[in-house]
């Protein structure tokens, strides 16, 4: 059934027709919330007379153009926010950072270097640099950064933005004659707001009509239990709890229905007074978060060690002669403090991310926190119900069986065309014998009654056209597509005009644990008699029946009666057909007060008939089912062997026959044929739940059992916990009120976005906006892609760095042997410079990293199994493929400057000619060149672990255009004169770039040599 149940159930003479309206939400400065219009005190003022007050007519609601003047006027339903940060102070936040602290303290011991460089210079000399260049770059590098910061986060925030606004919740109200359904956040004071099951409230009102209607209040008063409403006026202030004919704003419906009048909205609700109270609490780190903090502090230690033995080794072999050797070695250690650590990757994190969660919004499925993609690609078990998510949801009446037969109906979907076909007995002829006829009559009987015990509607629209050719008009099911269902087929047999004299007057309403409803109706073409309909669940429906129309007699129930029926609802649902059963009881009376057993209250009125349903719902009339199909999805099939195939398990939970579950499991493919004839081993019913003796019982069960039928909700949550008991990332579907505990407790709520309550859909971090279980499969794809994606950039990222460490910590080491240091010199050469290091990780690196984060799948991500969330994203075998890439890219980057330097290993003796200086400018400028072209070559390699390069190797077009901006930019480095002053570099000759590319190409080799290897080792 249903949770949103419409104005039919409160008014059912009400006429509420026609279209959804929303129009564009006006912008409107935060103050106009104050401006909320004069009233008297809603709760001790009569519903009608509140109406006035606020220039509403209850029975049509507002005008669109009117809400639309009072939303100009008194501004958005919504909480006051705090004030958005200014760009200059989100700019400037970028900098609060404790590595910019770092290269900060860098710059400010480059300047002292500079002035002291300036103030020792011989009288005439030139005295060094003219202007402090390091110290220079190294400030607008990080300007630079914080610009690239400062793009990226605003990108990632509105791509949050821009899911919150898909995820927006909505409201129904009463606009011009017509429900419609808005943004809550557009909700005006005088809104007529109509209020089903599932709902959550979006302001404070005064209630006009409630049926049934209770209501979760717990966020605003702390009630445990959900509170009954009524209208009645009361006749003194009382505290918010004991407002019983008021509604509040952040509350939420749990059962029945009602309609309320908003009395106030935004800032000047309940919720909106105590706003100030509320602290917003900053979310937990995710895991990737925590690991990327960890890895940083690792880095961070690292470095500080290395940095530490180097100081402490240099001091014991040289000893600090003078202030520039204390600077030079100051300067060594920033050097290796900005070689380790990858100043750009949380904001490409953010920015991947971002990307990704836009992607999936791209496939319907919407997720509402970035980092919740992580928990995605782990799942291992997905939980779902059947209908709309498995199935359809197309729902079609196409048997009725009753106490004389059993009839067929055509047609198909929601339009009402089609007729009634009675199913012959063996041997009979075509001619409807007396017992068929009297099948079709009970069936036109059933459908009447199915069709009066409904919250749904069936409407009719006219399309572009004048409205008199049939393709001009479609139908649209508004509410349970079950429900409307029986509208369509009384429709269809034209049932429908024996309950046109019918006036609702009150309802029982469905709750999962009920698995039935009843109305009471009066009957105004018989002085206004009372009589109960009734549907529900033939087996349990049958429980409160005690005698059974046949032939157009009524007659006591026997015990062949009951198996007769039950053996037909078992026939059904084996046929995969849901089954609801219809009864009826006449009252006799035109007065609920006179029925025997009704409670009254003090005042004499009746008291809601919600809570004696053991009174009216009993002697019931049994008068035949309906056999209701709702078909599986096709695509679904292939979902569920996907799912399979990658490790995951497909749990079906639903309120259906254990036959109905087991028959569309094994069209699935959730469990075999063999599974499917054999109930006892393949479903578990709740009532078997119950059973079960303990928690060990309870989990063997749920290890073993893949399809759950006739369960309640709180089934539903106990499934989840025992899965999650047993290791596994769960994933649970919901849609009802109801299922709000089990999606929240799940390790990925799945709300759906079409028939989801709104309370379910806050529970979730996914939303479905198709209703499709295969949405969920291919999420968990996008999901594992996306953190594949990652991890292939931090392998890019932490592997240069690490290069580059080995590359500061070897030169330093070895300089005398590589020639970096000349005989008998003192003091510290580093081979890098810390701004050639700050442009290779800050700029060069930004963009292949970035691309990589968009990067197709070098493997098939849904042939693995699913990764548990206690496995850290980057492991040993990644620390491995990073120390081996990090050792070969810092050799041969040494060996690149060592050729350019004289007193080396593999000098090439031409550049004796040039002084020591000149050597050290242009090695460096070689071993700048290669670590860039290597980290190229490193981020083509760093997209599998053991797959060759060339395995796609030019599906990432991103990734190719980055490479190409990253080696303009090095080239712009090399040949730009004032570029050249700023990171110490030389122009390169011919014969120097075939260097550089060749030994840069050695990290691609030995890359490919170890996946060859690794490779062959798997074989084995």
């Amino acid at each position: 059934m249903d949770d949103r149940k419409k104005d039919q159930s409160i008014q059912s003479h009400a006429n509420f027709d026609g279209d959804s309206a929303t129009g564009d939400r006006t912008q409107i400065r935060q103050d106009q919330q104050n401006q909320q219009p004069p009233q008297i005190d809603p709760s001790l003022a009569d519903a009608q007379a509140v109406a006035a007050s606020l220039g509403v007519d209850p029975n049509t609601g507002l005008s669109q153009a009117e809400a639309e003047r009072r939303l100009a006027q008194y501004g958005p339903n919504e909480l006051a926010s705090a004030p958005p940060v200014p760009k200059w102070k989100k700019f400037l936040a970028q900098f609060k950072d404790p590595l910019v602290y770092l290269l900060l303290a860098a710059t400010g011991i480059s300047l002292i270097a500079w002035f002291i460089e300036k103030a020792n210079a011989a009288p005439g000399a030139e005295g060094g640099e003219i202007l402090p260049f390091d110290a220079i770059v190294i400030v607008l590098i990080l300007i630079v950064n914080a610009v690239l910061g400062y793009i990226q986060e605003s990108k990632a925030e509105e791509a949050v933005e821009a899911l919150s606004q898909m995820t927006a919740p909505q409201t129904n109200v009463l606009r011009d004659g017509k429900i419609a359904r808005i943004n809550t956040v557009d909700v005006v004071p005088g809104d007529m707001v109509v209020l089903g099951e599932g709902d959550s409230i979006p302001a404070d009102g005064r209630l006009l009509a409630a049926a049934s209607l209770r209501v979760a209040e717990a966020s605003l008063t702390g009630e445990s239990v959900p509170v009954g409403k009524n209208v009645d006026t009361l006749a003194e202030a009382k505290a918010l709890g004991d407002r019983a004919n008021m509604v509040f704003n952040g509350t939420s419906v749990t059962q029945g229905t009602g309609r309320a009048i908003v009395t106030s909205t935004g800032m000047r609700t309940q919720v909106g007074k105590i706003a100030d109270l509320l602290q917003a609490t900053d979310d937990d780190d995710s895991p990737l978060q925590k690991e990327m903090n960890y890895v940083s502090k690792i880095l961070g230690i690292a470095v500080c060690i290395i940095a530490a033995v180097v100081l402490v080794a240099l001091a014991l072999t040289e000893g600090f002669n003078d202030i520039h050797d204390v600077i030079d070695s100051l300067l060594l250690s920033v050097s290796l403090a900005v070689a380790a650590v990858p100043e750009g990757l949380a904001a490409i994190l953010t920015v991947v991310l971002a990307l990704g969660v836009r992607r999936m919004a791209e496939h319907h499925a919407i997720v509402k926190k970035l980092h919740s993609v992580e928990t995605l690609g782990s799942a291992s078990v997905i939980c779902s119900d059947k209908t709309g998510t498995l199935t359809r949801n197309e729902m079609t009446v196409e048997r009725v069986v009753t106490p004389s037969g059993e009839v067929q109906l055509t047609g198909t979907g929601y339009a009402p065309e089609g007729r009634m076909i009675a199913i012959p007995d063996a041997g009979l002829t075509s001619t409807p014998s007396p017992a068929q006829e009297a099948a079709q009559l009970e069936a036109v009987a059933t459908l009447a009654v199915g069709a009066l015990a409904n919250d749904g509607e069936l409407r009719e629209n006219t399309g572009a056209g004048d409205g008199s050719a049939a393709s001009d008009i479609t139908w649209e099911a508004v509410g349970d597509p079950t429900e409307v269902s029986l509208i369509v087929a009384a429709r269809k047999v034209k049932a429908d005009r024996k309950y046109a004299n019918y006036t609702r007057i009150g309802e029982i309403p469905f709750t999962s644990d009920r698995k039935r409803m009843a109305v009471v109706a009066q009957d105004n073409a018989d002085a206004g008699r009372l009589t109960v309909f009734a549907k529900g669940a033939p087996d349990v429906l049958l429980g409160y029946c005690s005698r059974i129309a046949v032939n157009g007699a009524v007659r006591p129930m026997t015990q062949g009666d009951r198996q007769q029926i039950l053996a037909a609802v078992e026939r059904l649902s084996a046929e995969a057909y849901r089954t609801l059963g219809q009864a009826y009881r006449p009252l006799g009376t035109a007065s609920l007060a006179d029925v025997p057993g009704v409670a009254i209250n003090a005042a004499g009125h009746v008291v809601d008939i919600a809570e004696q349903s053991d009174v009216l719902e009993n002697d019931l009339i049994w008068v035949g089912m309906v056999g209701i199909i709702d078909p599986p999805r096709t695509e679904v099939r292939d979902s569920v062997a996907e799912a399979h195939r990658a490790g995951i398990r497909t749990v079906m939970i639903t309120g259906d026959h254990p036959l109905t579950a087991a028959r569309i499991a094994s069209d699935l493919g959730i469990i075999d044929a063999t599974g499917a004839a054999d109930l006892g081993s393949t479903v578990l019913t709740g009532t078997q739940l119950d059973e079960l003796p303990d928690e060990a019982a309870f989990d063997n069960a749920t290890r073993n059992i893949s399809v759950y039928a006739r369960v309640a909700p709180e089934h539903k949550l106990k499934i989840v916990e025992s899965l999650q008991r047993q290791g596994n990332i769960v994933a649970m579907t919901g849609d009802g009120v109801n299922d709000a505990p089990a999606v929240k407790t799940a390790d990925i709520g799945v709300a759906m976005g079409i028939t989801g309550t709104e309370v379910t859909k806050q529970s979730a971090k996914m939303i479905l906006a198709d209703d499709n279980f295969s949405t969920i499969v291919e999420a968990v794809r996008e999901g594992r892609g996306i953190f594949d994606n990652i991890r292939k950039f931090l392998r890019y990222l932490l592997s240069s760095n690490v290069g580059e460490v080995f590359t500061v910590f070897g030169g330093v080491m070895l300089a005398g042997f590589l020639g970096i240091a000349q005989p008998g010199s003192q003091g510290v050469t580093v081979p890098l410079l810390a701004t050639q290091l700050l442009w290779i990780n800050l700029l060069t690196d930004a963009a292949p990293a970035l691309a990589m984060g968009v990067d197709p799948s070098t493997d098939d991500v849904m042939a693995r199994k699913p990764r548990k969330l206690t496995d850290r994203v980057i492991d040993g075998q990644m620390w491995r493929d990073i120390i081996f890439i990090g050792i070969i890219m810092a050799a041969v980057t040494l060996i690149g400057m060592d050729m350019h330097l004289a007193g080396g290993l593999f000098t090439d003796r031409s550049v004796d000619a040039i002084g020591h200086d000149a050597q050290m400018t242009e090695a460096r400028t070689m071993g700048f060149t290669i670590l860039v072209f290597a980290q190229m070559l490193n981020a083509l390699c760093s997209r599998s672990h053991d797959q060759s390069v060339f395995v796609g190797l030019f599906a990432n077009k991103w990734l190719w255009g980055a490479i190409a901006l990253s080696a303009l930019l090095q080239v712009a480095v090399i040949y730009v004169p004032f570029l050249n002053t700023a990171f110490g570099t030389v122009p390169l000759s011919a014969g120097a770039w075939a260097e550089c590319l060749g030994l840069a190409l050695i990290v691609l080799v030995a890359s490919e040599l170890r996946k060859f290897v690794l490779r062959a080792m798997h074989r084995r």
